[in-house]
């Protein structure tokens, strides 16, 4: 899952940062509404942590900003504000949760997974399956006819968003933004290869295929496999 860090504190932005990404995101961060704005218009996100006082364009006037495009992403603001008038400020902005500075990595982690599941994005079982395919998302692993299939972290990633879009094809410049940091330069094919690597543990000894190709288009995974 990708998430975008709004925060001006570049301490702050970094701690954080490390620490969800050591639980397995994909993570974008910056420093100034502006720039954050740029970055929602240009990627698709599972959650945005904004810090509210911001350089520019302040984190309320961001939130707005995003809900006004109809926008539904779950945002998480971050504040040092403590008054009942500026949290109830901010939910009717738009937020989904409210957390004040300072706080802890393993709450704020544990907020995220809360608003991702409202979303209706996670699974409360923790689950996720098409056809033969069961995804544990705990664990990371992929089983299939009651065998557990090791993934890397980012065949991970590719495997559990082809999941939550089942039956959506998505192109491969989608799953690359998604899966990948805004800033990333690498190669071009890079989904092709990694599609290839996740076939070959999780097809390749089946006469039914799980994730198929759109020729011209991209991937995607159907409950009814080939």
């Amino acid at each position: 899952m990708k998430l975008l860090i709004v925060e001006d504190k570049k301490s702050i932005c970094q701690t954080v940062a490390k620490h969800l990404k050591d639980e397995g995101y994909t993570v974008d961060a910056c420093g100034n509404g502006e720039d954050a704005l740029a970055y929602i218009d240009g990627t698709e996100y599972d959650a945005i942590i904004l810090d509210i006082m911001l350089p520019g364009i302040d984190g309320i006037t961001v939130l707005k900003t995003i809900r006004s495009r109809k926008q539904k992403t779950p945002v998480l603001l971050l504040t040092a504000k403590t008054s009942v008038e500026d949290r109830v400020n901010g939910l009717d902005s738009g937020a989904d949760d409210y957390l004040t500075k300072p706080f802890s990595l393993e709450e704020l982690s544990a907020r995220i997974r809360v608003m991702i599941r409202r979303s209706g994005i996670g699974r409360v079982d923790n689950t996720l399956s098409a056809g033969p395919l069961l995804l544990d998302t705990n664990k990371k692993t992929a089983i299939r006819d009651s065998n557990e299939i090791p993934l890397t972290a980012k065949e991970y990633a590719i495997l559990e968003y082809l999941l939550h879009n089942k039956g959506i094809v998505l192109s491969r410049d989608k799953i690359m933004h998604h899966i990948w940091n805004y800033d990333y330069e690498g190669s071009s094919n890079i989904i092709d290869v990694y599609i290839r690597t996740l076939r070959k543990k999780i097809d390749a000894d089946y006469d039914q295929k799980v994730i198929q190709t759109v020729r011209g288009i991209g991937y995607v995974i159907k409950d009814e496999v080939l």
